[in-house]
């Protein structure tokens, strides 16, 4: 394995600037989805809850791919056959991880989940030394420390269990997916790959899965077709489509490759930070416009315990020399 050069100071300053505006943009997601999730049960409610999960992610893919096919145009046909690989393989490791973190998200809070999802952060550095046989280095294992420490103190382990509940077992799942993800964005095969079409792929992907996994579990027709006339979940629809969509995954696409997957594995633990703050806000609007009760979710000690762990790994590593990137 080759190690890259670190990246121009400017660049890479820039580069974390865009991920932090990519997990702002995922932290949104998370109040809007779970509020989401419990407009379409209110139309569907014989339903099951991956009927909701696909009801959730499908039309929000559609649109995405709908609007990247305008802006590409014509220029379709110069896709190559690299950025069609790599969006297929984006596409896969999305759709699993939106799929179980979506229908994860139905049975645990939104700021637990947003923190659970972030597993991936301990799992990618893992990886890379694995695959490298090359320390990371002791800055990286005392970040990947305090994140396990941050994600144990919020998902409430129990230790004496050894188990977790059906809601936080698929959001690591979903993490797991995220990795692959990640990975791909910094594979070298793939360094002069253009974002936009790899991005479409990726969503024309996402889309296909989700609209099939809709037609498949849903109860009846009445039941799928009831959300479309719903002017919340249109709205919920449109900002999920504009911010957590296409926002979100054309910055990461762009910019992840500037600063390599293990630091960016750990800066995307800042996401949690605005779920988690806004839902506190969000869910109590999202209930009074939507006829929905979807409460505001509490600060508790857990969350602030484990939150600041997380974030505290993140700042340290922010901190220290850039992490080395390598090819994985």
């Amino acid at each position: 394995m080759m190690t890259s050069a670190a990246p121009d100071t400017l660049l890479r300053r820039r580069a974390v600037g865009m991920l932090l505006l990519v997990t702002a943009c995922w932290g949104v997601s998370f109040p809007l989805m779970k509020a989401a999730g419990m407009l379409v049960a209110v139309h569907a409610p014989s339903a099951n809850t991956w009927f909701f999960t696909a009801m959730v992610l499908m039309p929000r893919y559609v649109l995405a791919t709908l609007v990247l096919a305008v802006v590409l145009g014509p220029a379709w046909r110069t896709i190559t056959k690299s950025e069609v690989r790599q969006g297929l393989l984006l596409g896969g490791f999305a759709s699993g991880g939106m799929l179980f973190q979506a229908d994860g998200l139905q049975f645990t809070a939104a700021s637990t989940s947003a923190f659970l999802s972030q597993f991936y952060a301990i799992l990618i550095p893992l990886w890379v030394a694995w695959r490298t046989r090359r320390n990371p280095g002791v800055s990286v294992w005392i970040c990947v420390g305090l994140v396990l420490v941050g994600v144990a103190i919020l998902g409430r382990f129990d230790w004496h269990q050894l188990r977790l509940g059906r809601g936080e077992s698929e959001t690591l799942l979903a993490s797991v997916f995220f990795m692959g993800q990640i990975l791909m964005l910094e594979r070298r095969e793939f360094a002069l790959n253009r974002v936009v079409p790899i991005t479409l792929v990726m969503f024309l992907v996402q889309a296909v899965v989700f609209t099939a996994l809709s037609v498949a579990t849903k109860p009846h027709w009445a039941a799928w077709v009831a959300p479309w006339e719903s002017g919340a979940w249109w709205g919920f629809t449109l900002v999920l489509t504009v911010v957590c969509t296409l926002g979100a995954f054309l910055l990461m696409n762009r910019w992840q490759k500037e600063i390599g997957s293990t630091e960016a594995g750990l800066l995307y633990c800042m996401e949690p930070v605005f779920s988690s703050g806004l839902a506190a806000v969000l869910p109590g609007l999202f209930s009074i416009w939507a006829g929905i009760n979807y409460g505001n979710e509490g600060i508790t000690s857990h969350l602030l315990t484990g939150g600041g762990c997380i974030l505290l790994a993140n700042g340290w590593l922010q901190l220290r020399p850039p992490v080395p990137r390598v090819s994985v």
